[in-house]
């Protein structure tokens, strides 16, 4: 079953309710990427298994918990209690099926979910993805299913927020067959390190900006 690798920048409040929400039979590896609020201590005391990344950004430690998994399907999702995890079988399952080599989970917002200009940014980054890579996708899911010796393959250099863009940029190039599924979003728990601010919503798409030149 999948391995759940969970990038984690102080989510302490966040951690208790995703680990408590995890299927049976997928196991969390909590990568931890420079928390100062204990988010480490408290992901190891709920049975969840930890490994470090202190050089900060998001790609940095999906990579980390890319190379650390053991198992041969791996999942991606947000640890801010913004994405159910039990909404995970959902998108792994056609991998783990042979259907799909990725599956992405498309975010349905809730109401009050995502701010004016975070809706504004993911609409324009993913009719680019549209564009470039030819794959009818509504939204660059940070909920996401693949193979791990696949994804090592792809070689993804971004080491920011241009790992999710340049993941599906080159698996379109080698022809991948890419899926996309729809997954409730909440308002996450706790203030967003990303999209909580414009500034950083502008850090995040000058990163994939990146990626597509």
């Amino acid at each position: 079953m999948p391995t759940v690798i969970l990038p984690v920048l102080d989510e302490a409040e966040a951690l208790p309710w995703v680990l408590s929400r995890m299927p049976l039979g997928y196991s969390p590896l909590v990568v931890d990427n420079g928390s100062r609020d204990g988010s480490a201590r408290i992901a190891d005391g709920l049975g969840a298994r930890v490994v470090h990344e202190p050089r900060r950004g998001f790609g940095a430690a999906c990579f980390a918990g890319l190379n650390a998994a053991r198992d041969d399907v791996v999942c991606f999702m947000d640890c801010d209690a913004s994405l159910d995890p039990r909404d995970l079988p959902r998108v792994a399952g056609p991998v783990i099926a042979g259907e799909r080599d990725l599956v992405l989970g498309a975010r349905l917002a809730e109401r009050g979910a995502m701010s004016p200009h975070v809706r504004l940014a993911n609409a324009v980054l993913a009719r680019e993805l549209r564009r470039r890579s030819g794959v009818a996708l509504r939204d660059l899911g940070p909920m996401r299913a693949a193979r791990r010796e696949a994804l090592l393959g792809l070689q993804i250099e971004d080491r920011r927020f241009g790992w999710p863009l340049e993941m599906v940029l080159r698996a379109a190039a080698q022809g991948w067959r890419i899926g996309e599924v729809g997954v409730p979003y909440r308002a996450r728990t706790g203030r967003s390190k990303v999209t909580g601010t414009v500034r950083g919503t502008v850090r995040a798409v000058r990163d994939m900006a990146g990626v597509l030149s």
